[in-house]
């Protein structure tokens, strides 16, 4: 007698259970995105992760037999020439089940079951040996200024401005200086009288 299926039933008998897995194996794979019941996501997503893992290997004998389960042949070359090319560098996770709520006529919770195509973004190690050997292999460069002629010319000019500039602020000072002395003197003029 066969072992029945761990979870729960979704159709009538265990060919029917096949047979739903592989439609929603064949819709997921053609539309990239399916929204269906929560149960049925969570049974179809092991068979998709399966079927994909086979579309990676891409040789003859993983055509066949993900050709025995969905049955369909363009949707098996989508798979192979479409979808197996975008998760080639994912060791896992093609699929991502996100729960929307529940059904407006029986109230069955409901999920979308998607495939996850993004690029996978390689986890940074922490560990010393690590972070040790960039730093050894890169020695450090010093910067090259492009700008430093123009910079020169610059400074030369500021440093010419500069002497005429302090000996007009010299004589404006001593100018204040005078100012300041006559009106000194101007004040103790009428004292002395």
């Amino acid at each position: 007698m066969p072992k029945p299926t761990k979870g729960a039933r979704l159709g009538g008998g265990p060919a029917h259970e096949r047979l739903i897995l592989a439609n929603l194996a064949a819709a997921l794979f053609t539309h990239k995105s399916i929204k269906t019941t929560e149960t049925k996501a969570k049974r179809l997503r092991p068979l998709a992760e399966r079927l994909i893992t086979k579309a990676k290997r891409g040789d003859l004998h993983a055509r066949r037999s993900v050709l025995s389960v969905i049955g369909d042949k363009e949707v098996v070359h989508i798979l192979f020439t479409e979808i197996a090319p975008l998760v080639a560098d994912r060791e896992g996770g093609y699929t991502r089940i996100t729960k929307v709520g529940n059904r407006k006529g029986d109230n069955a919770p409901m999920a979308v079951i998607e495939l996850v195509l993004e690029p996978v973004t390689p986890k940074a190690k922490k560990s010393a040996k690590a972070d040790a050997a960039p730093a050894e292999e890169t020695p450090a460069e010093p910067e090259v200024v492009e700008d430093a002629p123009v910079e020169e010319t610059a400074s030369d000019e500021t440093a010419e401005a500069a002497p005429a500039e302090a000996a007009a602020s010299d004589e404006a000072v001593a100018s204040d200086e005078a100012a300041s002395d006559e009106a000194a003197a101007s004040d103790e003029e009428p004292e002395a009288k």
